[in-house]
């Protein structure tokens, strides 16, 4: 889902970075300083109190923008874990962790989500040799992506975003150059350090 709009006048609104601007920039150095300021000229004084039904549906929105989704794609996601026994909040964010656009980005192939769902769907980005555009393309265990071509490197932001050596993945994922593997399931540790997850679940449980 492509985010149209004010994407830091959004961000400040949450309370939260969404990833939807590339770190280092300019824009993004601008969000961080005002991340806490709510948008607008009144700022904070005339926020109101957040009822638990407001507080529910703030964790809903900032997991949808942070993962680029419908309503309807995430409720979809929402029914899928919750048929599963054990523990929905880990089916969920499993679910979520496992899309191809995430991958990628997880992995330090492309500085956003929203510039990795771009790559796909322009053809640059191959899942065990073949090539996948769908950004939504549910990525198994052991498969390996990697960009489709050389020429794909020498774009600039690729470069960038390679030669970053701060990266962190998680731990259910590797990298090796410009290729990387899901090599277990994720759980919700990672997604509940930014969203509380059992918002989200009492949300669509109502």
């Amino acid at each position: 889902m492509r985010q149209i709009g004010p994407k830091n006048r959004l961000a400040r609104r949450l309370g939260i970075d969404l990833g939807l601007k590339t770190p280092g920039t300019k824009s993004h150095a601008r969000l961080l300083k005002k991340i806490n300021v709510a948008p607008g000229q009144h700022g904070t004084a005339r926020r109101r109190k957040t009822t638990e039904y407001g507080s529910q549906l703030k964790e809903k929105q900032k997991l949808r923008y942070i993962f680029g989704l419908t309503d309807g794609r995430l409720k979809r996601y929402f029914k899928e874990a919750v048929k599963k026994k054990g523990n929905t909040a880990d089916y969920l964010a499993s679910t979520l962790e496992r899309r191809l656009d995430n991958i990628v980005y997880r992995l330090g192939l492309s500085p956003t989500r929203a510039a990795a769902r771009q790559l796909i769907s322009h053809g640059h980005v191959k899942v065990n040799d073949k090539l996948v555009n769908i950004a939504s393309y549910e990525v198994k265990i052991n498969d390996v992506i990697s960009y489709a071509n050389e020429r794909v490197l020498k774009i600039p932001y690729i470069e960038k975003s390679l030669a970053n050596k701060d990266i962190l993945l998680p731990f259910w994922l590797v990298r090796e150059g410009p290729a990387g593997k899901l090599i277990k399931a994720a759980t919700a540790d990672e997604i509940n350090k930014q969203i509380n997850l059992k918002y989200i679940i009492e949300f669509y449980s109502r």
